[in-house]
């Protein structure tokens, strides 16, 4: 870790009594036996006032971010849309023509980004990047499940296999190499890992599962919606325990990071940069944020998708249905992971929050419920 991107918290404008309040918060789980790990990470004016791990995650521990990937592969896709070598309306066919079977020709790539591209549930399995062949075939055997740009619907996956491909064409670059090259390294993010190298395995903790699940029942005496049954499974979280499936860099899931690097990400993403590095533009930033799902809403909330490209923004008081805390502003934006992982930064306050666990709880309300709370305390944690 870089020591130079830490900073005392009051210097910082941090409330270190709201700090302390939000770490008894992030640990709660841990101390109770619940979760095996967490960290928790607070950063302000490109610099990290709070670095707290828990239980099992030591300072130097990787966790899976999961789909807070999801943030990271669309700011590097970003810079090709700057330096003009892709669009937003382009059809997906023009650059990937594999992808031009079953009505798919019509897809946009800014469908792809925003989940209104139709095949959210769409197959493909992690190791079958790495060939090229059978990427291809996996591509022309795709199928709709409702007419692109018709509805939202989560896409865990699929959407972002096909970005990252775009990101290879266009750029004449592997994807994880691309990621690395031209927005890791130059932040100088050492800790935040798209394709996990072998070397760094011995960092990355490994996920488990705890509590239990609740029932049909429990769901609708909460008067709460029943979750859909989607790719992500058991099975598919503790795949990411095997070195060669952290090491392909699922673009939609497969991100690896402590929490004070994603942290600082999000300094890097509201700033254009870090310290005296610039990556993108203001105008990319700006034009990045903008809604573009319009009055689409999320099938299973009922609340409106506020999908920008690739990012989530927080919007009106459902932000908390949004992974976002109570207390966010309007203009808060990130992308929270699978398992409860929390990633985002406030404008309004300049305050960007990571939190990461290893221990994915099956009470999903839970889980939730930790989520808004967690996000709740850190967004009001600047001096007033």
């Amino acid at each position: 870790m870089n020591k130079d991107r830490f900073a005392d918290a009051e210097t910082l404008g941090l409330d270190s009594v709201k700090l302390k309040a939000l770490v008894e918060r992030a640990q709660a789980e841990v101390a109770s036996g619940l979760l095996p790990a967490a960290q928790i990470a607070v950063a302000r004016h490109g610099k990290v006032g709070l670095y707290e791990s828990f239980g099992s995650a030591q300072p130097e521990s990787l966790t899976p971010m999961f789909s807070a990937t999801k943030a990271v592969t669309s700011a590097a896709a970003w810079l090709l849309f700057e330096s003009g070598e892709l669009a937003e309306d382009e059809r997906v066919v023009d650059i990937i023509p594999e992808f031009a079977t079953h009505g798919k020709e019509v897809i946009t790539v800014q469908q792809l980004f925003t989940h209104t591209a139709g095949f959210p549930h769409a197959p493909f399995r992690p190791l079958q990047w790495l060939n090229h062949q059978e990427r291809e075939a996996r591509y022309a055997q795709w199928r709709l499940t409702w007419a692109p740009g018709t509805r939202f619907e989560y896409h865990p996956s699929s959407s972002m296999w096909v970005i990252a491909e775009i990101i290879e064409r266009r750029s004449g670059q592997n994807y994880v190499d691309f990621v690395r090259e031209r927005v890791l390294d130059p932040l100088q993010l050492a800790d935040l890992y798209v394709g996990l190298p072998a070397a760094e395995n011995h960092r990355a903790l490994d996920c488990s599962y705890v509590g239990d699940a609740l029932t049909e029942a429990d769901y609708r005496q909460m008067g709460m919606p029943v979750p859909p049954v989607t790719e992500v499974t058991e099975d598919a979280i503790l795949g990411f325990n095997d070195p060669a499936i952290r090491a392909v860099g699922v673009p939609g899931g497969g991100g690896y990071a402590n929490a004070a690097d994603l942290a600082l990400f999000y300094q890097a993403l509201l700033h254009g940069g870090l310290d005296d590095v610039s990556v993108w533009s203001q105008q990319t930033l700006a034009d990045a944020q903008r809604i573009r799902s319009g009055e689409l809403t999320d099938p299973m909330f009922a609340k409106p998708a506020n999908r920008a490209l690739g990012i989530i923004i927080s919007g009106d008081d459902s932000r908390s249905f949004r992974g976002f805390g109570k207390t966010n502003s309007p203009q808060a934006f990130g992308h929270n992971g699978a398992g409860g992982q929390l990633a985002w930064v406030d404008p309004a306050t300049g305050i960007s929050l990571a939190y990461l666990t290893p221990g994915h709880d099956r009470n999903s309300i839970r889980q939730a419920r930790r989520g808004v709370a967690i996000s709740s305390l850190a967004a009001v944690c600047s001096v007033a």
